[in-house]
């Protein structure tokens, strides 16, 4: 008998793997908007300026263009995408309306505290046809936050600002200790970023959301910092099997 093999220990339990509470997070989401008629698009992580900026109505001067808050690669040729949204304007050029894309994976930002990470999770979406209205982003909306947080939770549209869409809105919810938590931004949007991808603004208008996914899995799961979800610590982990 082999000296490194003793037929006659004991079966050691195996510890079984499970899912990341981010991806679950991430899969709910997409999947609830897969049945809502969206389409799953793809792409780089690694983007171009004029995706990630130029084509989304965002100048050189505003401030997430700044070494400061972007990651920048290849002496500034290229940067790690901000945001999921360049996907949609990659998914706008490939196809014409009527056209319901949602994209999701990883997006990097020079911010690390109790609410935000270098690297993170969204997903985006964006629906562009003749006659898309506010109302009809507001009944999507209401659709996702009671998919998410059930019928009772009260939630609220609050006027924003962002480039790629005008008007645009955050959505809040109403916590248990009655205060008002912003859970993602959305918009009708832009003429401008139509155009820019040659979709005819005077004949079709379209609707955009985003969310980040460990916000909404902070909300669910009550946790108070996001970098626990990335400190491979297992007694945390596995209460999410």
């Amino acid at each position: 008998m082999s000296p490194y093999k003793d037929t006659n220990l004991p079966r050691l339990e195996k510890d079984l793997g499970s899912h990341h509470p981010i991806n679950n997070m991430k899969d709910f989401i997409m999947e609830l908007l897969i049945e809502l008629g969206f389409e799953i698009v793809d792409g780089p992580e690694i983007e171009t300026e004029k995706f990630n900026f130029d084509m989304l109505n965002i100048k050189k001067s505003h401030p997430a263009r700044q070494m400061h808050d972007t990651f920048y690669v290849n002496n500034k040729s290229s940067l790690l995408r901000t945001h999921t949204s360049p996907v949609q304007v990659r998914g706008m050029l490939e196809k014409k309306p009527p056209i319901a894309f949602i994209s999701g994976g990883k997006v990097f930002r020079k911010d690390d505290d109790a609410t935000h990470l270098p690297m993170f999770h969204q997903v985006e979406g964006i629906y562009v046809d003749k006659g898309v209205s506010f109302a009809n982003l507001k009944d999507l909306i209401f659709k996702i936050v009671h998919s998410l947080f059930g019928e009772n939770i009260k939630l609220r549209f609050r006027p924003s600002y962002f480039p790629f869409t005008e008007p645009s809105a955050e959505v809040d919810i109403l916590a248990k200790d009655n205060k008002w938590l912003e859970i993602l931004g959305c918009g009708i949007v832009n003429p401008v970023v139509l155009e820019n991808c040659d979709i005819d603004s005077n004949l079709y208008s379209g609707l955009a959301f985003g969310l980040g996914i460990e916000r909404i899995a902070m909300l669910k799961h009550g946790v108070n910092d996001i970098r626990e979800f990335y400190k491979s610590n297992l007694d945390f982990l596995n209460q999410f099997k």
